[in-house]
């Protein structure tokens, strides 16, 4: 019995450990267009994940400059990932077509829109939950923005307040590194 147990308890912590590793590029979202997406697609890349909303105080500068920084810098070395969310304030009260349609005919994003979903609470969004755990940081309002790094890991996480002319230069640093690192690989 004791030798099952022992097995058991291996197995058990195993498969913890195997939970732990996960990243953000191991999840799979919903788009806008309501098609499966896996993030793996992102792996390789600098991302920036914000829960966006479309009524917001913060929704003027931070889309036009969420905009920029896709233009500059992605999509090769570099993206945008948009999760709409309603949770704070109501802000977000469109469905997820009047959403992109709103998003890309007023500010021109070009970058992904996933599905509305919830980012904190009991019914958060899995690749949410993981981004409050690594981060330990939980949004309190529209336009929390978490950078990922190549590894689907979190580098950092900063409020609506922040501004993403802010963190530009972090982000800037992050992407001529990649480049430099896949110059040298050639």
């Amino acid at each position: 019995m004791g030798t099952i147990l022992r097995a058991l308890t291996l197995l058990t912590l195993s498969c913890l450990a195997e939970a732990k590793q996960k990243d953000f590029y191991s999840f799979k979202v919903v788009n806008s267009r309501g098609r499966l997406v896996s993030l793996e697609k992102y792996r390789g890349s600098v991302s920036l994940v914000v829960n966006v909303a479309s009524e917001c105080g913060y929704t003027d500068e931070h889309y036009k400059d969420l905009q920029q920084l896709q233009k500059d810098f992605g999509p090769f070395h570099f993206n945008v990932l948009a999760f709409p969310c309603n949770q704070f304030g109501q802000q977000e009260p469109g469905s997820d077509k009047e959403i992109d349609s709103f998003v890309r005919r007023v500010y021109g994003v070009s970058f992904p829109i996933f599905s509305k979903i919830a980012v904190v609470g009991i019914g958060a969004n899995n690749a949410y939950k993981y981004l409050v755990e690594a981060s330990r940081k939980e949004p309190t309002w529209n336009f929390w923005k978490y950078l990922i790094d190549t590894d689907g890991k979190v580098v950092d996480a900063w409020g609506p307040d922040v501004s993403v002319k802010e963190i530009r230069p972090r982000i800037a640093d992050m992407v001529r590194k990649l480049i430099i690192k896949r110059k040298e690989e050639l």
